[in-house]
């Protein structure tokens, strides 16, 4: 994948970097700014899969 990534930008290889750095930094930004918040709702954050089962522990 990575190599038809290198293959398909254009430019010498220090333009290919700049490139790839920034397609990079804007698949991050995309990701925290509408794709996480948005699958938030379904991710099961809030639920405890541990319980403590000692005697006098608060629920």
């Amino acid at each position: 994948m990575y190599g038809a990534l290198w293959r398909l930008l254009p430019g010498p290889a220090w333009l290919r970097v700049l490139l790839l750095a920034a397609l990079a930094a804007l698949a991050v930004v995309v990701l925290f700014r509408w794709v996480f918040p948005a699958i938030e709702p379904y991710m099961p954050f809030d639920e405890q899969t541990v319980v403590d089962t000692t005697p006098g522990a608060t629920p």
